[in-house]
């Protein structure tokens, strides 16, 4: 391989996405010389805004915010170098016979909306959000926590067990029911325990399967429901939004605190290569040839690029990688991105209105939603698949042109092992968004009429054009086995690597996925933690040296 020389750095981040650049942007504030390559020609990874259709800036792949930690908005300044979020108002769900559930960000409005279908749906309503908040407070000090290894546990991860197990004890006896049962059923009965209206325990239940391989009634998808619970926006809880501009907004704010820091950020620099040297990475080669050398290499892309394609398998212990190639990613989404030339027509509620500037949920039962499920299991895309869109123009007009619109639609079940194979995406691209347009045209009948363009994204896209293996949009499955200590193998959980001096910093360690910025926030404390105690124990080594010269 070539060799061009460059000045050496503190540290390389491999990957542009938005955990990477808040790895660079915390690493460069404590004065590190820091270099971040992307393969793309844009930073972002999947928090990305880009101009597919003229005219027309889609969120290409996350759509909206609500996960980004509220301490990396504080840290990095993100407002100043601008974030702005706008508020998404409540979830629009259409059904079949022309009824329709809609819940609004006005709790009375929705009280008497549930009210409609259910007086005790509508009772419930307040107890199951007070409930939900209370297990949210109980688990959200996680995400800030590095995960313990159960097996070499120190002085201070005892305490903090300890300490998580006080907070336990000090749950109400239905609390830690409701604590066990959100961490081991499926969305679908947890609700049922609550609910009553097919409609709304659907649409709830949405959230518990977003990015799994798994249907609303398998076990553990209660807890995929709490992950998404726990956003917040303003301190405002269970809130979501879009970034004006688009989701590339928070990577943009992201990457801007980064430079303003010191970060140098280079895009169109895939890595090919990481360059390991007596057990200790020592840099990275790019597929052009050129290398750039570091004392730390961290990675924000997932597990098997990072482990099986970027370094050479006698690098790391065998136990290791077998792990690693254990780890499971099973894509099972994708994405139409629509350009219109006016706002669709939904049957239940005419014309334009205040439904249409929130999430608008094709989910019109629980046995609906399963039976997407049962396609995917079978190796095909949902022929009737569980839809969720937004229209955020109608909030953020600076994405379309005046009088247009773009209209974003997360498609559940897009499985990535297709009963033909992957990579017979490329032939069935086409058919799945039809498939995507004919499903929602059957809620908004003029919606064929009003399409100007789009964009259909396969799981097959996700992992080629975004380095998501197997199109998973979490870097991997927030299924139990996968969480905390063990994300993304058993003993590794705590952002080092067999490999001195290689971290990981992406989606696929704790906490996870979404755009959150939590791992590579985590991530940088433990670098900054490592490269405090490399130099006094190099300082020290050096005194003794100087010392037994004398």
């Amino acid at each position: 391989m070539a060799s061009t020389p460059h000045s050496k750095y503190d540290a390389i981040v491999i990957g542009g996405g938005h955990n990477g650049l808040v790895t660079a942007a915390y690493l460069a504030r404590a004065g590190k010389k820091v270099l971040v390559l992307e393969r793309r020609h844009v930073v972002g990874g999947a928090a990305v805004t880009e101009e597919v259709i003229p005219g027309f800036k889609f969120s290409v792949c996350s759509y909206v915010v609500s996960l980004l930690r509220p301490e990396i908005i504080r840290e990095l300044d993100l407002p100043r170098h601008g974030l702005e979020v706008l508020p998404l108002d409540g979830t629009f769900t259409p059904m079949p016979n022309g009824d329709y559930l809609w819940r609004m960000n006005d709790h009375a409005r929705t009280y008497r909306e549930i009210a409609r279908h259910s007086l005790l749906d509508a009772e419930a309503y307040d107890e199951f959000g007070r409930a939900m908040l209370r297990m949210c407070q109980f688990v959200k000090p996680l995400l800030g926590m590095t995960p313990p290894d159960p097996a070499r546990l120190k002085i201070r991860e005892m305490w903090e067990l300890l300490a998580m197990g006080r907070r336990f004890r000090r749950l109400s006896t239905e609390e830690k029911y409701d604590q066990v049962q959100l961490m081991t059923m499926s969305a679908a009965e947890f609700l049922d325990q609550w609910f009553e209206t097919d409609v709304l325990k659907a649409t709830m239940s949405a959230s518990g399967i977003i990015g799994t391989f798994l249907g609303v009634r398998s076990p553990g998808t209660a807890y995929v429901l709490l992950h998404h619970y726990m956003g917040e926006i303003d301190g405002a809880f269970r809130a979501w939004g879009f970034a004006r501009g688009g989701t590339g907004a928070i990577s943009n704010a992201i990457a801007a605190a980064a430079g303003e820091a010191g970060a140098e950020i280079r895009t169109r620099a895939g890595v090919a290569q990481i360059i390991v040297r007596e057990g200790r990475a020592a840099g990275v080669a790019l597929a052009n040839g050129d290398e750039f050398y570091a004392d730390v290499v961290t990675s924000s892309v997932d597990p098997r690029l990072t482990f099986e394609r970027f370094i050479e398998a006698r690098h790391l212990p065998v136990e290791f990688l077998e792990e690693v190639q254990r780890y499971k990613y099973r894509g099972s989404s994708g994405k139409v991105n629509l350009a219109l030339d006016a706002l669709p027509e939904f049957k239940a509620i005419p014309g334009a209105g205040d439904h249409l500037r929130g999430a608008i949920s094709i989910s019109p039962s629980v046995e609906y939603m399963e039976r997407a499920y049962d396609d995917a299991k079978y190796g095909e895309y949902s022929r009737r698949p569980y839809i969720d869109m937004v229209i955020p123009s109608l909030t953020d007009p600076s994405v379309a042109p005046p009088g247009k619109h773009v209209m974003s639609c997360f498609v559940q079940y897009a499985p990535y092992a297709l009963r033909e194979g992957a990579a017979a995406w490329d032939q069935k691209r086409e058919q799945f968004g039809d498939n995507v347009v004919d499903t929602v045209s059957e809620y908004a009948p003029n919606l064929k009429n009003i399409i100007v363009g789009r964009q259909v994204v396969t799981p097959l896209d996700l992992e080629r054009e975004w380095g998501l293996s197997e199109g998973n949009i979490f870097q991997g499955e927030l299924s139990l086995e996968q969480l905390f200590w063990a994300r993304p193998a058993p003993g590794w959980a705590q952002y080092r690597t067999p490999i001195k001096g290689l971290y990981m910093c992406g989606s696929a360690t704790h906490p996870g996925g979404g755009i959150m910025g939590a791992p590579g926030r985590l991530a940088a404390q433990h670098i900054i933690d490592d490269m405090k105690w490399s130099r006094k124990r190099a300082f020290a080594e050096a005194s003794v040296a100087a010392e037994a010269r004398a």
